[in-house]
């Protein structure tokens, strides 16, 4: 049944024992074009891969700690290709999400026309319980939604297989 006030994300992955997948679908998201890291990276910074101390944060303690428990961690992104500004932002910064541990792939859009999708982007652990990310129009956080269905569970992980196979190693991806 879903739920109106989802488990905290760090408890999902802290509980998964096996797998925790993330599939994003989006162009874009709600970003600060103005101040943040997207503007930062829009002027030009780019994290020095051997400054890992300037860019190692929160997120990649808990990745880490979740992939030293044996989680596998994979994460697929569909991407229209000329890929967007945002999209070259994320793609600049997979780096980090690799050192942490994460798999990462990317699959052009138009490679994805036949695979069914949820309308949703999604987390899944353990292929049984699914995290919904809900956004607005231009793109903010509409908070998060957690649903423990089988029916959701078998969509979101066929759905995220179907797309793993045909996506490409963040190492072999080229930006279009």
């Amino acid at each position: 049944m879903p739920s109106n006030v989802p488990p905290a994300f760090t408890d999902l992955l802290s509980s998964a024992t096996r797998s925790a997948v993330h599939l994003e679908m989006r162009d874009s998201y709600a970003v600060d074009y103005e101040q943040g890291p997207f503007a930062e990276w829009r002027k030009g910074f780019r994290h020095d891969p051997a400054d890992r101390a300037s860019w190692w944060r929160p997120w990649l303690d808990l990745v880490q700690e979740a992939v030293s428990r044996g989680v596998v961690i994979r994460r697929a992104r569909i991407v229209s290709e000329p890929v967007s500004e945002y999209t070259r932002f994320l793609y600049d910064g997979t780096f980090t999400n690799i050192a942490a541990g994460e798999q990462v792939r990317w699959l052009p859009r138009r490679r994805a026309s036949d695979i069914a999708l949820p309308g949703n982007d999604f987390w899944l652990f353990d292929d049984r319980v699914v995290r919904w990310n809900h956004f607005t129009g231009g793109g903010a956080s509409a908070g998060g939604e957690v649903c423990d269905d089988p029916a959701a569970a078998k969509l979101c992980a066929e759905a995220f297989e179907a797309v793993w196979v045909r996506a490409i190693p963040h190492d072999q991806y080229e930006i279009h």
